[in-house]
C-alpha cells in the first residue's frame, strides 16, 4: 500500500507541475499578443 501512496503523491506533483507550466506558457502567449512585432495580432485594441 505504501507504493501506491508514493505513486499517487508523485502523480500529484507531476500534474501540478504540468498545470503550472501550461499556465505560464498561456500567460506568455497572451503577453506576446500585445507586442509591437505584429500589429495585426492586437488590432482589436483601441
Amino acid at each position: 500500500m505504501e507504493f501506491f501512496t508514493s505513486a499517487i503523491d508523485t502523480l500529484k506533483v507531476l500534474v501540478i507541475a504540468l498545470g503550472a507550466g501550461l499556465g505560464v506558457w498561456g500567460v506568455i502567449n497572451l503577453l506576446e499578443g500585445y507586442g509591437n512585432d505584429n500589429p495585426g495580432a492586437n488590432a482589436h485594441v483601441w
